[in-house]
């Protein structure tokens, strides 16, 4: 059963997560390459929750199980795991369009 607790997944790294073990700053490659994990592991999570709302949607409608409680609280996580996902989303496009309006 996957938990409500990876929704944290969905946040952006800290700073502190984008420092080195020696303290100094990771280079702009190595700060790309955390990022790039970070956004995969955040759609991987969001793909496991709406996999795991299907399944259990799908066992309730072929009566395999009946705790209907259980499906609507899984289908409800995914639900807000993915409208999370998407707020990212605007916001991300937002500030790339602000960044690209700016002057230099």
């Amino acid at each position: 059963m996957v938990t409500i607790n990876n929704v944290g997944n969905l946040q952006s790294p800290s700073a502190v997560s984008l420092q080195q073990e020696n303290g100094k700053l990771s280079t702009p490659g190595e700060a790309q390459g955390q990022f790039a994990s970070s956004l995969k592991n955040a759609i991987d999570t969001l793909n496991n929750y709406q996999v795991e709302s299907d399944k259990k949607t799908q066992a309730l409608a072929n009566g395999e199980i009946d705790d209907l409680h259980d499906v609507m609280i899984t289908a409800q996580k995914a639900s807000i795991t993915l409208n999370t996902a998407v707020e990212m989303q605007r916001k991300a496009i937002d500030a790339y369009n602000e960044v690209m309006r700016m002057q230099v």
